[in-house]
């Protein structure tokens, strides 16, 4: 088990949720999501992700009862046009007005951690469990500190204060979550995204020695052509190097995210006193998700329904959480005052684009 996640003495036990849903079914919904998403050119594609999310959550389960998803098309579909409209005006005013394009930048920075609060709060709002809706209170200046400025120090960084910025970024979507009107927070130690940090590094480290020396063995071969030959191949050599750098880069991200995942969710707490678990297996983890692209990619994309049951299930059923006294009493209190909370999300703008 993984060390982010261990039951504690003879505490109630950790409570794993279930994934019921099956290829054969999904198939189903995703070959006419696809069919439909086509022949409207790309406009049916909201109304695609309301039937995909009804069926994910509709099919995971926790102690008996799935999740629901309440989101409609029709809201969806207008805060992508909301969202899509702002930068045609953008672009267009930068167009007739050249000066105004130096407002651009500015706009985007105030737009952007807007956009990302109001996405996370409407997937909250239109998530719920037993009745009782999720919610999200962050603030938009809280989505311009944790997730933009966190990036950029991750990035400036090369990487080396990732673990800050995750659990900048965490501390902020998670702390500010709802379950009705019982809190969650989110605590994830650096100590341990670190630890989730380590073997990530050591891969990209490693992999880029590996590639470079294996590049500059290659150019060193190639040094004694000459002529159209010699350019092909330096032009072979440039993109197999380029593609090694975001292989290496792509597989250390997965185990790295898994990692944060597995820190993150074993350091949320529901009402204070309900914890949460995670305890992914990397390497497991890992297989699955470059394995579905292979079968995935070998079949044409016929097999991605079985890759997403395949991956949802693993994440699911090893999810958590150990209530903190009688679960039947613990739901039905949170579900009695919670429904009252849960009646003021009808009506929302749907900014929904997986933040």
């Amino acid at each position: 088990m993984n060390e982010a996640f261990v039951p504690v003495g003879r505490q109630a036990a950790f409570e794993r949720g279930s994934f019921t849903g099956s290829a054969k079914e999904y198939f189903g919904i995703w070959i006419v999501n696809i069919l439909l998403t086509i022949v409207t050119i790309g406009i049916y594609s909201a109304w695609a992700k309301v039937r995909r999310k009804r069926y994910f959550n509709g099919n995971t389960v926790l102690h008996g009862r799935a999740f629901g998803y309440h989101a409609t098309g029709g809201q969806i579909f207008k805060g992508r046009l909301i969202a899509f409209g702002f930068i045609i005006v953008m672009n267009v005013l930068a167009f007739i007005i050249p000066p105004a394009a130096l407002l651009s930048p500015i706009a985007i920075l105030i737009f952007l951690p807007w956009l990302m609060m109001r996405s996370i709060r409407f997937n909250a709002r239109v998530t719920s469990y037993r009745n009782v809706r999720f919610d999200f209170v962050g603030t938009a200046g809280g989505a311009f500190v944790s997730i933009m400025l966190g990036s950029m120090v991750a990035f400036l960084s090369f990487g080396i204060l990732a673990p800050f910025s995750s659990r900048w970024a965490t501390k902020y979507v998670f702390g500010n979550l709802r379950y009705g009107d019982r809190p969650l927070t989110a605590d994830p130690t650096i100590g341990k995204l670190y630890n989730a940090w380590f073997i990530p590094a050591v891969m990209v480290v490693l992999g880029g020695i590996l590639f470079s020396a294996l590049s500059a063995v290659f150019l060193a071969t190639l040094s004694s052509l000459e002529g159209e030959t010699s350019t092909l191949r330096y032009a072979a050599s440039l993109y197999s190097t380029i593609f090694g750098a975001f292989l290496i880069y792509g597989l250390a991200g997965i185990v790295y995210r898994v990692g944060v995942r597995n820190v993150v969710v074993s350091s949320m707490v529901l009402d204070g006193k309900h914890q949460l678990g995670s305890d992914l297996g990397r390497g497991r983890y890992l297989w699955i998700v470059i394995s579905n692209l292979v079968v995935s990619v070998l079949t044409f994309g016929l097999m991605r329904p079985w890759a997403a049951v395949r991956e949802a299930r693993y994440s699911v059923e090893h999810t958590s959480i150990r209530f903190d006294g009688d679960v039947g009493e613990v739901l039905s209190s949170i579900e009695a005052t919670g429904a009252a909370v849960s009646a003021e999300y009808i009506d929302m703008e749907g900014f929904e684009f997986g933040f």
